[in-house]
């Protein structure tokens, strides 16, 4: 018997295909051959060193992408036909709004089209000016980061990012930054093999750079699976670093990139591993930080890995903590409670320890006086403390 097909569910041509997403194209374009691809794809292949056509395995005699404006234009009626939205404006020139209406951007997307092909020019001052006007474009509005994208301009950003040029690198992070913010666009940078640029940013670029670097690995590890490729990309070590000796801002950045990433198990030991108890306990420590909730959070979220709980203990954070469980404000003194009882828990030495630097009576005021939260916290600590003393 034939699968189960649903009736509102039409084959799609099989010219409207990309010979390598295999998927139905939104921005095709033809290469050197006559073949045509969807601009993201053929533009990865190109860009990973490949000058041959995909399909076809002739050699392209240039790497010149023409939109297919007329295959552009029968995707479009046949989604129009068989009902399809289509996610994307440059078949139509027109953006769906909030309210439902469309409005009309083929004046945009000529004016954005134009700005990508400079990306690629010879003249350092005109790739400079245009990524200094994507960034700028792409700050502005979603409607933008839609049609910048779709221009494919994010390939070329990636491959910006390695210039020499400091303000094309600075600009060039920032609107990848920008971009990211359309949940769409995410996908298309990580296919672009963003990562190992964007950490190489990190750790040597300017400190706007590297400060954009870290905000923009946080928007990509909104996506759960990016977490892991992000974790085994260098860029925890990178980000630890830029924890420790960041402007104030960068530190902000990282922290909130190495929270998202450390929501991974499989981050945490590498996190502990680049050193980045110490960098917390300082945070803790030092008044001018003003970093003190951003290290709580984070070392709540580690508290419960095995190397965590060792390498905390050695720094001597718990000491830190509770000092904290008295002169903390009210959400800091719930998160060293939450943190100190996850210590705790199964390790009886770290237990004992809380037990002999005095923390007994501030968890009981606590448990009386604290949140909700921080009374659970400190109630279930003095339970553990009273089993402790009866062994």
């Amino acid at each position: 018997m034939e699968e189960n097909k649903k009736p509102d569910s039409p084959i799609i041509p099989v010219d409207f295909h990309c010979p390598i997403s295999l998927e139905l194209m939104r921005n095709p374009v033809i290469v050197a051959t006559g073949q045509t691809y969807e601009r993201s794809y053929i533009q990865r292949w190109i860009d990973c060193g490949n000058t041959t056509c995909p399909k076809t395995q002739q050699k392209l005699q240039n790497l010149t992408l023409t939109p297919n404006y007329v295959l552009r234009s029968l995707i479009s009626q046949w989604c129009a036909k068989h009902n399809i939205e289509q996610p994307m404006a440059l078949t139509t020139g027109r953006i769906k709004k909030s309210d439902g209406l469309f409005r009309d951007v083929s004046g945009d997307i000529a004016a954005i089209e134009a700005l990508v092909r400079k990306l690629s020019s010879q003249s350092i001052e005109e790739r400079r000016a245009a990524v200094s006007e994507i960034r700028s474009l792409s700050k502005r509005s979603t409607d933008n980061r839609i049609l910048i994208a779709e221009a494919g301009a994010i390939p070329l950003l990636v491959s910006l990012l390695i210039s020499d040029d400091c303000l094309t690198q600075e600009n060039s992070v920032t609107s990848i930054l920008n971009l990211s913010i359309y949940e769409n666009n995410k996908g298309l940078i990580m296919l672009a093999n963003a990562i190992p640029s964007i950490v190489q940013v990190l750790k040597a670029g300017s400190m706007e750079a590297r400060e954009n670097s870290a905000a923009t690995l946080f928007s990509l590890s909104l996506a759960d699976e990016n977490k892991i490729i992000i974790g085994a990309s260098g860029a925890i070590h990178a980000l630890v670093e830029l924890l420790e000796s960041g402007s104030a801002r960068g530190k902000k950045d990282a922290a909130t990139a190495l929270f998202n990433l450390c929501i991974y198990q499989g981050n945490k030991g590498r996190a502990v591993r680049a050193g980045i108890i110490t960098a917390l306990l300082k945070m803790l420590t030092d008044s001018s930080d003003c970093m003190v909730d951003e290290a709580l959070t984070i070392l709540s979220v580690l508290a419960s890995h095995p190397e965590a709980k060792i390498a905390i203990a050695k720094a001597s954070t718990i000491q830190v903590l509770i000092d904290l469980l008295r002169t903390g404000l009210p959400r800091n003194k719930e998160n060293a409670a939450a943190i100190l009882l996850s210590l705790c828990k199964r390790v009886t030495q770290n237990l004992a320890c809380v037990s002999r630097l005095g923390a007994v009576i501030p968890l009981t005021e606590l448990s009386k006086s604290g949140t909700e939260r921080a009374k659970r916290k400190a109630t279930s600590l003095l339970e553990h403390l009273q089993k402790l003393q009866q062994l």
